[in-house]
């Protein structure tokens, strides 16, 4: 299960600039919205999507399969979301991630505690409704929060299952390395809670090498089609594409 994955860069003028005004654009609106530097690359990160969170002992993941647009007015906007809330399709990937999500959880939690107090719910965000399913587990009294972020990455909205074929699928199939996309963002407190995003909807800036680049994918399954598989890994540019002035 392969993602297909649509790449784009382009030559860059002021890098810290553009950094900073597309950070400032989605920070306030999106939940998972993050800004990193390391030397000269930057990642603006507008992700909605949650890879897991640690309070005290109890954690919390909740991974996105089902992406649909915002309408341009009030009536297709509701007939988007009623598409999406009832989509096989969707239901069917999303609830494939959700086991995956309990499986892996389930390594560090104690028994009888791993619930999905939310399925299939539709979430609301500038451009696109999403899919999100919310999976929760209290951790064993003797495992470090550590072992809780080894088990569970990479994170299974980005694989799939069963994980680890997938990610040999993804190494002979991928031309290149996804470096920071797909991978996560976070804090860790003092106190050993922390809280880790997933980097989706995010611009890539070098500014030695003057480039910024962009990534979007999707989940190939047996009920895939590839033109709207394509269509969806545009539609989740757009924001950024929108900030940048880059036309369709």
């Amino acid at each position: 299960r392969p993602r297909p994955r649509k790449f784009i860069t382009s030559p860059l003028t002021n890098g810290e600039t553009t950094a900073c005004r597309v950070t400032w654009r989605f920070c306030h609106i999106i939940p998972g919205s993050a800004y990193y530097r390391n030397s000269n690359s930057y990642c603006c990160c507008a992700s909605p999507e949650r890879f897991l969170r640690k309070t005290g002992r109890q954690l919390l993941s909740q991974p996105i399969k089902g992406t649909a647009p915002r309408g341009e007015d009030a009536a297709k906007d509701k007939e988007n979301f009623l598409s999406l809330k009832n989509s096989a399709k969707d239901k069917s990937e999303n609830v494939m991630v959700v086991d995956l999500v309990r499986n892996d959880l389930s390594r560090v939690c104690k028994p009888g505690t791993v619930h999905v107090p939310e399925l299939f719910a539709i979430k609301s965000f500038p451009g696109v409704h999403q899919m999100v399913s919310s999976v929760t587990g209290e951790m064993e009294d003797d495992i470090p929060f550590s072992k809780a972020l080894e088990v569970a990455f990479p994170m299974g909205s980005m694989t799939g299952a069963p994980k680890v074929r997938v990610m040999e699928l993804i190494d002979e199939y991928e031309s290149s390395a996804r470096g920071l996309f797909s991978g996560s963002i976070g804090y860790i407190t003092p106190d050993g809670d922390f809280d880790f995003n997933v980097v989706i909807r995010s611009l890539f800036i070098n500014t030695e090498d003057k480039a910024l680049s962009f990534m979007a994918g999707g989940g190939i399954t047996h009920y895939s089609n590839e033109e709207a598989e394509y269509d969806e890994s545009i539609l989740k540019t757009a924001a950024i594409r929108k900030v940048l002035n880059i036309k369709d």
